[in-house]
């Protein structure tokens, strides 16, 4: 593909980009894609899927899965020759989710003084907070706080790192994330010292890695990734946690909480809670 950023959008009702995202998904030639869904306008059921592909087989591959929904209208733009990541971060807006406010350094002066302030820089990767699955994390973390706290947390795939920090910034003594894209692990270190967290974050390949087994077994392990690598993980994950401990998953389309959970239960997990934000899911489960 040539260096022109490419960015496809899809519009139409919920019912079909929830269909056509599930697919996305599923589609191995898609499965390390960068989407998102959306709804964009409530009042005429208008959701939107926008896809951002690095290679031109990928673009082909999106275009064909897309093309298999004939409610969808589907849209491939040339992104303009600038900065458009900066550009879209600067123009989004902080979030709040429970007691957490997640903001960018465009937004320092917005941030309240009666919440746990998260300054997150995203750079190349993922979690600004604005997702419906890191929100839902964060929700969810927000209310386990509520009648407990953690001393050992995990972030599986942490991405910018909000959640370990998160972890970190209400009173968790060890918070450790690991991603296997060395740029993640270190803008979510840069991350930790930005927002003066003892969180870190190490480059590993699995949770079998001996700097990811050290600190444990985890209190709490969250994994805001896939559904494949859910579903693949939840061994490792059962591992990784204390007997009592929990896990909050994410990064899962409503479409597919079944076949996650069915994988986690028959593991011995029970769920506890599920949160639900526009087209994305949360699970709340705990280890035998």
């Amino acid at each position: 593909m040539s260096d022109e950023a490419i960015q496809i959008i899809a519009r139409g009702p919920r019912a079909v980009a929830e269909a056509a995202a599930a697919a996305l998904e599923a589609d191995p030639a898609t499965e390390a894609l960068t989407f998102s869904i959306l709804e964009e306008d409530e009042d005429h059921d208008v959701w939107r899927i926008d896809a951002f592909p690095t290679e031109a087989d990928e673009q082909a591959a999106i275009v064909e899965v897309l093309k298999g929904y004939p409610g969808l209208r589907v849209l491939v733009e040339k992104l303009a020759d600038a900065d458009w990541l900066a550009m879209a971060l600067s123009g989004l807006p902080p979030v709040r989710a429970g007691r957490f406010f997640v903001y960018g350094a465009h937004d320092k002066g917005l941030a309240p003084a009666s919440t746990v302030n998260l300054r997150i820089e995203a750079g190349a990767a993922f979690g600004t907070g604005h997702h419906g699955t890191t929100m839902g994390c964060l929700q969810a973390f927000h209310d386990l706080l509520k009648a407990k706290r953690f001393k050992r947390v995990l972030d599986v795939g942490c991405g910018t790192g909000v959640l370990a920090i998160a972890a970190a910034r209400t009173g968790t003594p060890i918070a450790v994330g690991t991603d296997i894209d060395a740029p993640s692990v270190r803008i979510a270190n840069e991350n930790a010292r930005l927002n003066q967290s003892t969180a870190r974050f190490v480059h590993a390949f699995g949770l079998n890695d001996a700097l990811v087994r050290k600190d444990g077994p985890y209190d709490l392990v969250f994994a805001n990734i896939l559904a494949p690598p859910l579903v693949a993980l939840s061994q490792d994950i059962k591992r990784a946690l204390k007997p009592g401990g929990l896990t909050i998953l994410s990064g899962l389309l409503r479409t597919q909480e079944r076949r996650v959970t069915a994988a986690y239960t028959s593991k011995g997990f029970r769920l506890v809670r599920r949160l639900h934000r526009d087209a994305w899911a949360t699970l709340v489960l705990q280890r035998p």
